[in-house]
């Protein structure tokens, strides 16, 4: 996933990092805001679970 957001927002975003963890946590943070969370959805995320959020949050800015 994070080779195809980088694909898609290569020009409007200035690094992308990946932080191991356990227990199934994956959430993904945009200037400081969540964008998406397994751990609040229960479910893993699909590609445009976090794209689509990602490209309100970068046209608000």
């Amino acid at each position: 996933m994070v080779s195809k957001l980088l694909d898609e927002f290569e020009h409007k975003i200035e690094d992308i990092t990946v932080i191991p963890s356990r227990g199934g946590v994956f959430e993904v943070i945009a200037n400081d805001d969540l964008i998406y969370s397994k751990k609040a959805t229960g479910e893993h995320a699909e590609y445009e679970d976090v794209a689509a959020p990602l490209r309100d949050k970068l046209a608000a800015v």
